[in-house]
């Protein structure tokens, strides 16, 4: 699942007429780094979430078969319904099994084919990155055998992420934010995660977006 129902505030006003994930990194829109990374791993069955400009995303996405892909569609009311609302309202589309998160607004090198297709018991497995500036104290700290907890030295979650749909056993529909959720797990001990060093940037306003294009641009 991609999340990209976000209103994208801290982008105005580039986000007044574009949704955040459709913005350009290197000639190429956030979202569609994302969609070819996710072929040619294998991946099949693609849901989106929208709320903000949803008309435009599936203009420029429509079924996927542009990547070889089959995208399935969840459009939430005005104003969204906030990650874990979303993706409680896309249930439906992503099955029993445990389905891969992603950011719909991240950009990463980071390679999905190496996150667990199987969760072991656990209700979820975050890929956590180095603290940016905008994030210095963290969000999870982990221990040396990848559990995922809450005192220690923090890392930022990436916004990449593989749920079992049980992380959402009897929680109801409407506005909702996931990181509850993750501390439920966590005190469980049932949240795995894995530290990931190489490139990523949550592209959360047009400074940072600046700054990822030089570097992109630099590496090319």
């Amino acid at each position: 699942m991609i999340l990209a129902a976000g209103r994208g505030e801290r982008m105005r006003p580039l986000t007044d007429t574009c949704p955040k994930p459709l913005l350009p990194v290197a000639g190429k829109p956030l979202l569609m780094w994302h969609l070819e990374k996710l072929a040619r791993m294998g991946v099949s069955e693609v849901v989106i979430n929208t709320a903000w400009l949803g008309d435009a995303l599936v203009d420029a996405v429509g079924d996927g078969a542009n990547w070889g892909l089959h995208v399935h569609w969840s459009h939430e009311p005005p104003g969204g319904l906030e990650t874990a609302g979303g993706i409680v309202q896309a249930l439906p589309l992503l099955g029993d099994q445990p389905f891969m998160v992603v950011n719909g607004d991240i950009w990463t090198d980071f390679d999905f084919s190496v996150l667990p297709r199987s969760l072991e018991g656990a209700l979820g497995h975050v890929v956590l990155v180095n603290n940016p500036l905008h994030n210095p104290q963290g969000d999870f700290a982990l221990s040396a055998e990848g559990r995922v907890k809450l005192e220690g030295q923090k890392l930022t979650f990436s916004g990449v992420s593989v749920l079992s749909p049980a992380l959402f056993k009897g929680v109801s529909a409407g506005r909702k934010g996931l990181r509850p959720l993750l501390q439920q797990a966590i005190a469980q001990g049932r949240l795995t995660g894995r530290h990931y060093c190489g490139a990523w940037t949550d592209v959360g306003t047009p400074e940072r977006l600046e700054t990822l294009e030089k570097a992109l641009a630099g590496a090319g």
